[in-house]
C-alpha cells in the first residue's frame, strides 16, 4: 500500500511540473526583432519591432549633411527618402527579416535586423 501511495504522488508531481513548464513555454516571451540604424559604424538607434504599434517616421542626418527618411510600421523599416543620387537604399524596400540589410553607400547609412530569441529554438515551438 505504501508503494501505490509513493508511485501515485510521484506521477502527480511529474504531471504538475509538466503542466507549470508547458503553461511557462506557451506564454513565455516571444522572439523579438530588432532594428540597428548604423550610421559611420556606430549604432545610432535601436527599434523593436515587437513593440511598434503604429508608422512613424525619422530622419537621419550623415556627417556629409546628406539626408535618409525612415519609416517604421509594425514588423517592418524602410527608407523612404534619400537625397543620394542613386536611391539604391530607397528601392531595396521594406526590411523585416535578417535577411539582406538596407544600405546607403553615399551616407554610410545601413539598417539591420538583429534577432533576439528567447531561447526556445524553432523546433520545440
Amino acid at each position: 500500500m505504501l508503494k501505490t501511495r509513493t508511485w501515485i504522488v510521484l506521477i502527480c508531481a511529474a504531471a504538475l511540473v509538466s503542466g507549470i513548464f508547458s503553461i511557462r513555454l506557451l506564454t513565455g516571451r516571444r522572439d523579438r526583432t530588432i532594428v540597428e540604424v548604423v550610421q559611420d559604424g556606430a549604432v545610432i538607434r535601436e527599434i523593436d519591432l515587437s513593440h511598434v504599434s503604429g508608422s512613424y517616421s525619422f530622419t537621419v542626418t550623415g556627417s556629409d549633411g546628406g539626408e535618409n527618411t525612415i519609416l517604421v510600421e509594425p514588423g517592418r523599416v524602410c527608407v523612404t527618402a534619400a537625397d543620394c543620387p542613386d536611391q539604391v537604399c530607397v528601392r531595396q524596400g521594406w526590411l523585416s527579416n535578417q535577411t539582406t540589410p538596407v544600405i546607403c553607400l553615399p551616407h554610410r547609412l545601413i539598417l539591420r535586423v538583429q534577432g533576439v530569441s528567447d531561447g526556445v529554438d524553432g523546433v520545440s515551438k
